[in-house]
């Protein structure tokens, strides 16, 4: 083979292992001081300029990072970004020691600019206006690639003029009644798996259970319900999309399917093309469309506003521009979890990202340039002639409530929802319907109302307006209308503003909301008993027995909150009569204007929802508890620093409200997951795990409705006696943290890497990865980390799933929805009981279930560690080729919550050396079986 060209650059690399760099084709290993002296006097060629920066500590270490280049050359592409990845993406060899990485970063440039100059360069549109406007910013790569990027001969479009414009469609018809045939779904189910895949009977039995969402409603507010428990490889996905597939087609209906995790999220997109086949060209509409909140989407307005100044200078206006090059390319404009790389916001301040969507409810809808071409709207008409629509949990509950308000056709409520990951819907109903009064919401209200404001107190100009701009024409024609948003924007000036924490800290609170959070601090720091606030943690108190000042600083705010909501109910009611104006609307008042008015109306209706439940909150304050709340107070602190004050009501069981909003509505919903039921062992030891179906039943919100909803239940067909152990490690003593790194590091070295290390408390995850980094990365062992690595989550996990000798170390965003099949995961290592943090919520709660089930303190408790421990013993085995162990470093580890584990899995208390001395054998006996099928090959 020829040898690849290099770029005469010098570059730079740099490892937990030590650094190197390249200079005139000569490479030398520096140490960490040497190289960030040659990084600031040249720029260097380096691959994740921030994660390069955090092996060296030196944060402002800047050069020529090749993801941005990538970036630019293949917008909406991802690569793994390390630099095996990269020579995967660009069909390089790879390096064979950390000392040939800087090689390989001169190689991979010299290809990507190659590239550029190719007729084959499918990207080339646009890339050579946007260059120029990265020539103007001072992008460091630009100079260097102006000679590959040829000059277009006729000017090139702007992204805006080059999406393509959605249409407005007639509603589509009620689905039509129909009865699924359980032999026609068993044998849609074969079309998905394949007529020569293995048959698995309880896929079969768990996709005909999973018909009975689908069949006609009997009766108004009774909903077809099925709780549906499938173990892990049952293969759920395909069991519920056949019988949802052949509904669908049969009846012309939408079926939403609901995530918890972005993770899920791809893996439905990836499998739904089975059941509808890419094939687009016959259809006005796609067939499948995911749905996530609006500040998931690229915001057009914003981008322009970025691309033209608006404040964006310097890196985030380079971000801006290379987002433009994205925008062009992507399937569906969404930013988080979709075709825009994870990695390439955490190049730039987080700040660019945010800025770059509509966060805070202020899109003027119609009255946008844009409004044709946006993708929010685009993905929100789509989804009500789509056949499936993939949502989350949050978004499903929102829709519903905001459909009760809304006069639209038949597809636009979700009526027949597949809830996967079921087993997280009570905490996502449990954040949607609770209400918090907090400084940074109260601050985000003063904001949507008024818009950016100047330190002294004055409208910002810029395209983030407040009320009264986005509403100007209404408020000149309606004088009622002119006069609600002046009354709103003077009643907003007593909501919370900028330095709103630190006027409280130095006790000079502003307007009567600042004066209630200082009463709500003062309380709260008073009667901590649990040393949390000395440890820098947040801390919390009930709102039960408050005194005098804090009762009469509610009372004040309470009416400082209904004085905004007033005006903007009768603003509300103004606009309700223009829309029903009918022929006697104004001349200026066009469909692209009542479009406006409308979107305007439903943001109304959101804020004026929340006032309310605020006021509500604060009503209780001093009165007797109301039985279906729970009330605190709060002040929220990270790394010893407080960055919220509030207070706090949740719905004591949330599954009521999400009953009324979301299942009474619906004619079908499925609620699945590997883990929906608990499984306690009996108390004499012997006997089977029966699963606990009522509580499952009790957390789906079906009691609220008088609902017996069907239950079914598929076994894993994994062999976990002879795929998986449990080792519990009885050696390793509680809060000794040099104990536990030591015990982390040498079961990586055992494992040689594959490991995924669990860890309950961040300042642990990062004492340990501290100590023992370095030296695994040495062994050629890389470990990755959550809260340490400047990387996002799910590119994290994309690494460790590339690599199978690199380690990964994070918290409960790792515990599940991680899917890594294969060799990359060998080990999930647990460094203690993840038992439930004991809040004022979590002990309301629990005393609410020992009543309903006539149940102890411990039951409850034990029942959402089991959940857990499943969830996380969930990752190791994904298929019937995995092996694996899985490592509990908890001497204390108690008996009762070993039903967590698959049935038949081997339980092992142990010391380390001899964890240690069973994966050694392990590695051991799977070497010689792999060098075999090497020589087979």
């Amino acid at each position: 083979m020829s040898p690849v060209p290099a770029l005469n650059l010098p570059a730079l690399h740099a490892s937990h292992s030590g650094c190197w760099l390249m200079t005139g084709g000569d490479t030398r290993s520096f140490s960490r001081g040497e190289a960030i002296m040659a990084a600031a006097e040249t720029p260097l060629l380096m691959l994740n300029a921030p994660l390069v920066a955090s092996r060296l500590g030196y944060p402002e270490l800047s050069g020529l990072d090749l993801l941005e280049l990538f970036a630019f050359v293949h917008p909406a592409r991802f690569m793994v970004p390390t630099p095996r990845g990269l020579a995967h993406a660009l069909n390089l060899p790879e390096a064979e020691r950390e000392a040939d990485v800087p090689l390989l970063l001169a190689r991979a440039a010299a290809a990507l600019f190659a590239h550029c100059e190719s007729d084959e360069w499918a990207e080339r549109e646009g890339a050579w206006s946007v260059l120029q406007s990265l020539v103007r910013h001072r992008w460091p790569w630009a100079q260097l690639l102006l000679p590959h990027v040829r000059r277009p001969e006729r000017a090139e479009r702007w992204v805006f003029s080059k999406l393509p414009e959605w249409e407005e469609r007639p509603p589509r018809p009620q689905p039509a009644h129909t009865l699924l045939d359980p032999e026609a779904v068993s044998d849609r189910l074969d079309d998905l798996t394949g007529h020569g895949s293995e048959r698995r009977e309880g896929q079969r039995d768990y996709a005909r259970a999973a018909a009975h969402v689908f069949e006609p409603r009997r009766e108004r507010g009774q909903p077809n319900m099925l709780l549906a428990e499938a173990g892990t490889g049952v293969g759920k996905t395909l069991g519920y999309l056949a019988p949802a597939s052949l509904w669908s087609q049969q009846s012309g209906g939408t079926v939403w399917v609901s995530t918890f995790t972005k993770a899920l999220q791809r893996q439905l997109r990836r499998e739904s093309r089975r059941a509808w086949p890419t094939d687009e060209a016959a259809r006005e509409t796609p067939a499948v469309v995911v749905r996530k909140g609006r500040d998931n989407y690229l915001c057009l307005l914003n981008l322009e506003d970025a691309l033209q100044g608006g404040g964006f200078t310097g890196r985030p206006a380079i971000f801006a521009q290379l987002v433009a090059r994205w925008a062009a390319f992507t399937e569906d404009g969404d930013m988080v979890g979709g075709d825009l790389p994870g990695w390439l916001p955490t190049l730039f301040r987080k700040r660019g990202l945010a800025a770059l969507t509509d966060r805070r409810g202020e899109c003027v809808y119609a009255g946008c340039p844009h409004f044709k071409r946006c993708f929010i709207e685009r993905a929100a008409r789509d989804s009500a002639h789509a056949d499936l629509v993939i949502a989350n949990h949050a978004l499903v509950m929102v829709h519903a409530a905001r459909a009760q308000h809304r006069e639209e056709g038949p597809n636009a409520r979700p009526a027949r929802i597949v809830f996967d990951e079921g087993h997280h819907l009570f905490d996502a109903a449990d954040s949607t319907f609770a209400a918090q009064l907090s400084g940074s919401e109260a601050i985000e209200m003063r904001r949507w109302v008024l818009g950016p404001e100047t330190k002294a107190g004055q409208a910002r100009s810029g395209r983030r307006r407040g009320l009264s701009a986005r509403l100007a024409d209404v408020a000149s024609y309606d004088d009622m209308a002119g006069k609600a948003i002046s009354d709103a924007r003077d009643a907003a000036m007593m909501l919370p503003a900028d330095g709103w924490l630190a006027r409280i800290a130095e006790g000079e609170p502003l307007g009567a909301v600042e004066t209630l959070l200082a009463h709500v601090r003062r309380l709260t720091h008073s009667r901590d008993e649990s040393g949390s606030g000395e440890a820098g943690y947040g801390i919390e108190t009930e709102a039960a027995d408050l005194d005098g000042p804090f009762l009469e600083a509610a009372a004040d705010a309470r009416e400082a909150l209904a004085r905004l909501r007033q005006p903007l109910l009768k603003l509300t009611a103004r606009l309700d009569a223009l829309i029903a104006s009918g022929e006697d609307a104004p001349d200026w008042m066009d469909g692209q204007t009542r479009q406006r008015i409308e979107g305007a109306r439903h943001a109304l209706s959101w804020r004026t929802d929340t006032l309310a439940a605020w006021e509500a909150l604060l009503a209780r304050m001093g009165g007797p508890a109301d039985p279906d709340f729970v009330d605190w107070l709060a002040v929220d602190r990270a790394e010893a620093r407080e960055f919220d004050i509030g207070l706090h009501r949740h719905w004591l069981d949330p599954m009521k409200p999400f009953a009324a909003t979301v299942l009474e509505p619906a004619h079908g919903v499925m609620q699945t997951s590997a883990t929906l039921c608990d499984r306690s062992a009996p108390s004499d030891g012997e006997g089977g795990r029966d699963p606990d179906w009522a509580r499952a039943v009790a957390r789906s919100g079906a009691g609220h409705l008088g609902l017996s909803p069907k239950l079914a239940e598929a076994a894993s067909p994994f062999d976990y006696a002879s795929q998986a152990e449990v080792l519990i490690v009885t050696d390793v003593p509680r809060g000794d943290i040099g104990a536990l790194a030591a015990a982390y590091g040498r079961l990586i070295e055992a494992s040689g890497g594959g490991v995924l290390g669990l860890f309950t408390a961040i300042r642990r995850l990062r004492a340990v990865h501290a100590r023992i980094a370095d030296r695994l990365a040495r062994g050629g062992l890389p470990l990755y980390a959550q809260h340490v690595d400047p990387i996002d989550t799910g590119t994290l996990v994309d690494i460790f799933r590339d690599d199978p000798r690199a380690s990964l170390l994070g918290t409960d965003a790792l515990r599940d929805g991680v899917d890594v099949p294969g060799d990359s995961l060998r080990l999930v290592v647990m460094e203690q009981v993840p038992w439930a943090k004991p809040s004022i919520l979590h002990r309301a709660r629990r005393a609410a279930h020992m009543q309903q089930f006539d149940a102890n303190r411990q039951a409850y408790d034990d029942a959402i560690v089991r959940a857990r421990i499943a969830q996380a013993f969930g990752r190791l085995i994904r298929s019937k080729e995995d092996r694996g162990r899985f490592v509990v470093l908890s001497p204390a580890f108690p008996s009762r919550l070993l039903s967590a584990f698959p049935q038949g899995t081997p339980v092992h208390r142990l010391t380390l050396d001899d964890a240690l001395q069973r994966l050694q054998k392990s590695v051991s006996s799977a070497q010689p079986a792999e060098n075999e099928e090497e020589r087979k090959g």
